[in-house]
């Protein structure tokens, strides 16, 4: 997906916010800001917000020098989504359309992507989606949520790519993955994390606090982009992403860095959290997206 005017002040309060996470002074937090706005001017827009995003946070990390600076809410983010793993697994084996329902939760875990947004909201928007008090999963049937398609595609799949997103909704992913290998223990499951740390993106250590490897091959991207670019991408993973019969993309920064990528078989999960995913997606924001990526 290209980048757009209206990203641009959002790059800004990407900037400020990991600056102020990382607790330097203001007279830092200014030089951050600084060091953004003289590269902008050379930045394309018909690159991505996730090359910007890269971009982002290695200014943040050269003058902060703090080289994780959400590592404390990354943490926070594992423990709590695993208090909800058990209530999760209920709501799945009591479901009537188990698959549908373990999708629907590996999306709504999006909203964990909460940066420094207070964790009382996201337990209480995670209790109304467990409790049905509301439609807090809403989507488009057929048009942008296209359950169907992504059925017959993973019926058929022996090898599939996992794209991951942040930490904390690795938890409903691996609902999700559970739920395939359930089905079909044979299938082989690999699950892609970021190989550096970028904003709050799952590593390698996070997918194994959360307990992936006990159902899927843990593997990084090789990459610090905060979205999948295949350009910035490590052999090893390209092989694995254009051998598998199945890629789940999981997140708006993975859509935004794939997004144009004729790629078979591609399956973006997100929640339109953003109005500008929203129109370019053609949905609303708050929509749950399973939508096949084209190949042309």
């Amino acid at each position: 997906m290209r980048t757009y005017l209206d990203c641009i002040p959002c790059f800004f309060k990407q900037a400020l916010e990991a600056a102020r996470i990382a607790e330097v002074e203001p007279e830092a937090q200014r030089e951050i800001l600084n060091a953004l706005a003289q590269t902008l001017p050379d930045f394309p827009l018909e690159a991505s917000p996730p090359e910007m995003g890269r971009i982002i946070h290695r200014i943040v990390k050269r003058i902060t020098k703090v080289e994780d600076p959400y590592r404390e809410i990354k943490d926070r983010s594992n423990c709590f989504a695993l208090e909800y793993y058990d209530r999760l697994i209920d709501k799945v084996e009591q479901s009537g359309d188990r698959l549908l329902t373990a999708v629907e939760l590996a999306i709504a875990g999006n909203i964990i992507d909460y940066g420094v947004k207070n964790i009382l909201d996201v337990d209480a928007e995670l209790r109304r989606i467990l409790e049905h008090e509301h439609m807090s999963v809403k989507h488009k049937d057929g048009k942008t949520f296209q359950i169907e398609e992504f059925r017959i595609t993973l019926d058929k799949a022996k090898t599939v790519v996992y794209l991951a997103d942040n930490t904390g909704e690795t938890v409903f992913d691996r609902v999700l993955i559970e739920e395939i290998k359930r089905k079909d223990p044979e299938k082989e499951i690999f699950y892609i994390v970021k190989d550096k740390p970028i904003i709050n993106d799952a590593l390698i250590k996070d997918a194994q606090d959360c307990g992936i490897d006990k159902v899927a091959v843990i593997m990084s991207s090789g990459s610090d982009a905060p979205g999948t670019i295949l350009s910035f991408c490590s052999d090893e993973f390209l092989n694995r992403f254009r051998a598998a019969d199945l890629v789940i993309s999981k997140g708006q920064g993975n859509f935004e860095g794939l997004s144009g990528t004729p790629v078979d078989s591609l399956y973006y999960l997100l929640l339109a959290k953003c109005p500008v995913i929203a129109n370019d997606i053609g949905c609303d924001v708050g929509d749950v997206i399973l939508l096949k990526a084209k190949t042309h």
